[in-house]
């Protein structure tokens, strides 16, 4: 090998070496509680398939159906020709679901982050995020070309100390649910601060959408919290909607802002009309079957109740994300190996994704999960981890 790849494959033994390679699964099924892994069934607490949305029939129905007028591809970005009646009728909706003026469809959460940001922001004014958000918010804050700071996770000490030295146009972003953690944004004092600084703040509720709050409103609804109170929201949806893509949602200015200069809106092309209308129907089951974020809420509770009986370090979590404290990559990596084993599939989360030294295996949880299945991921972690003490 030439000296530049020779570098790339000792980066890649370093990675190993530090218990920190990546790998993927092949999975031979459909995406649901029960996936089929190297010809074994396995129980699966890793998907954010929340609601268990992504295989309901009605949801498949209205994607065939979609397929069937619009084909599987949108053919162009949204300013060319790819922005079909699904697309616009799904906007609308989405709109009203979040109690707000308009929304725009991104083809993925990553681009809404980066391009609203970028869009909103440029030289000379100042980002703030917390120090936990996800990588996109980060990277769509770094890419803004604005001053970049990073506050310590929901201190709003350190924010307010950072904000009263600003300059320029600035702008909170914030995950509504830490995807990692899965503790929720301190979002009362955040719109206090925003306002008290002549700041926007924006909030990223992927994994809160659809899975908080009485009607699924996510983590504004939770707060009792409007549009004056957070201009700009982004949602995705192949989290608690089951499908895929994402919007951001506000005021009809920031909508036509982001029309004309949010880069990755202008320069993509749009996600399928099929899955639009996959979502159309999805939304619709949010809106009306309370009893899957019940349950959701009462299979956590279990879990995190029964992972203190056993001696775990769960980390405190009102959200279907249940994370146990491991500390050490490898280990984590050994855990979730047995895991594995003992057919369950439960991911572990390493650096650079978590601080150093907080490895963690990340439990998720679906409304179609059964107490049953809690309980025995429970029986599994007493015998695995307890055992290694």
């Amino acid at each position: 090998m030439t000296p530049p790849f020779t570098e790339l494959a000792a980066n890649l033994d370093d990675i190993a070496q530090q218990g920190l390679y990546r790998s993927r699964r092949v999975i031979a099924s459909p995406q649901g509680i029960n996936l089929e892994i190297d010809g074994k069934t396995v129980v699966n607490f890793c998907s954010n398939d929340y609601l268990g949305l992504t295989n309901h029939p009605d949801v498949v129905k209205a994607f065939k159906f979609g397929a069937d007028h619009y084909g599987v591809g949108s053919g162009s970005a949204h300013l060319i020709c790819g922005h079909s009646a699904a697309h616009h009728a799904l906007e609308e909706e989405l709109a009203a679901f979040t109690g707000r003026e308009r929304a725009l469809l991104f083809s993925t959460g990553y681009m809404a982050n980066i391009g609203v940001i970028s869009a909103l922001l440029g030289r000379g004014d100042s980002v703030f995020e917390d120090r936990l958000n996800h990588a996109s918010l980060l990277d769509g804050g770094l890419l803004s070309g604005a001053r970049f700071k990073r506050y310590a996770h929901a201190d709003m000490a350190d924010l307010e100390a950072n904000l009263d030295k600003a300059s320029g146009n600035k702008l909170i972003v914030t995950d509504g649910v830490f995807s990692m953690d899965g503790d929720f944004a301190p979002l009362n004092e955040l719109a206090v601060a925003a306002k008290k600084h002549d700041a926007w703040l924006m909030v990223d509720d992927a994994h809160g959408l659809g899975v908080i709050g009485e009607r699924g409103g996510g983590i504004l609804e939770h707060y009792g919290l409007g549009q004056n109170d957070v201009p700009v929201l982004m949602g995705t949806l192949g989290k608690g909607l089951g499908t895929f893509g994402a919007f951001v949602a506000g005021s009809e200015l920031l909508i036509e802002t982001l029309i004309q200069k949010a880069r990755t809106y202008i320069y993509t092309t749009a996600l399928p009309a099929a899955v639009a209308e996959a979502t159309r129907a999805s939304l619709k089951i949010v809106i009306e079957e309370n009893w899957r974020r019940d349950k959701l809420k009462q299979l956590s509770e279990r879990f995190s109740v029964g992972a203190e009986q056993i001696g775990l370090q769960v980390m405190p979590s009102s959200s279907a994300i249940q994370p146990i404290l491991i500390g050490d990559s490898q280990t984590a990596v050994d855990i979730s190996n047995a895991l594995l084993d003992a057919g369950l599939l439960v991911s572990a989360i390493r650096p650079p994704t978590v601080p150093q030294g907080s490895a963690r295996l990340r439990v998720t949880f679906s409304a179609l999960h059964e107490e049953q299945h809690v309980d025995r991921l429970l029986d599994a972690l007493a015998k695995i981890i307890v055992s290694r003490k």
